[in-house]
């Protein structure tokens, strides 16, 4: 939709500038949802800096917002390093990477034949309450290596269910991620098992 990018950007560092000028110290981040292919994130992030320059000149307050990019399609893992080139940080969108990896609509499937995949083992556990650690999982293990190989100070996290889910959290953990975020009423959950994973003597990803 043209003008929207730049119309939600100008929203976002309008407010970064009334925060500093009423004496706070924000810290507002950009993220591009849905990315593919590098290029995508390229031509985004070039609007998003023309925006930000465009406020800071007009207001005098200079206005600085990380960029980055969900990380929720397999292709976008398998070519995280590009990615990274333009990206300062990734956030995985666990709940849409798990869809788009298997191929199927949880919204369609859970009704429909999710408990039969559960009664016959061909599931132990539904993908979209503990990640898929043989499939997701690698998509996630790749991007992290090749996403910090490209840019090691590269902050990476997830977004979801997931991340308040303990086993996810303890595979997060191993893979080098920085933080988890997920629904409020999970969120002490997230915080015990994030405590867990740093003091149960499981290494981290060296890509940490």
């Amino acid at each position: 939709v043209p003008g929207l990018v730049a119309m939600q950007v100008r929203a976002i560092a309008e407010a970064v500038v009334a925060r500093t000028r009423a004496g706070g110290a924000p810290e507002a981040e950009i993220m591009v949802p849905l990315v593919g292919a590098v290029e995508e994130l390229r031509i985004e992030r070039a609007e998003v800096e023309r925006v930000l320059a465009e406020v800071s000149e007009e207001t005098g307050v200079p206005v600085h917002c990380p960029i980055g990019t969900m990380i929720e399609l397999p292709r976008a893992a398998l070519t995280a390093g590009p990615i990274a080139g333009e990206a300062e940080f990734f956030s995985f969108g666990t709940n849409d990477l798990t869809q788009t990896t298997w191929g199927f609509s949880r919204d369609d499937v859970e009704a429909a034949f999710f408990s039969a995949y559960l009664d016959k083992g061909i599931f132990a556990t539904s993908p979209f309450e503990t990640l898929d650690r043989d499939g997701v999982g690698r998509l996630v293990r790749i991007a992290v290596d090749e996403g910090r190989a490209a840019r090691p100070d590269l902050k990476i996290g997830v977004c979801g269910e997931h991340g308040g889910d303990p086993g996810s959290v303890h595979f997060f953990h191993q893979a080098g991620l920085d933080y988890v975020s997920c629904s409020p009423f999970r969120v002490p959950v997230a915080l015990l098992e994030a405590g867990r994973a740093a003091l149960s003597g499981t290494a981290a990803s060296d890509s940490r």
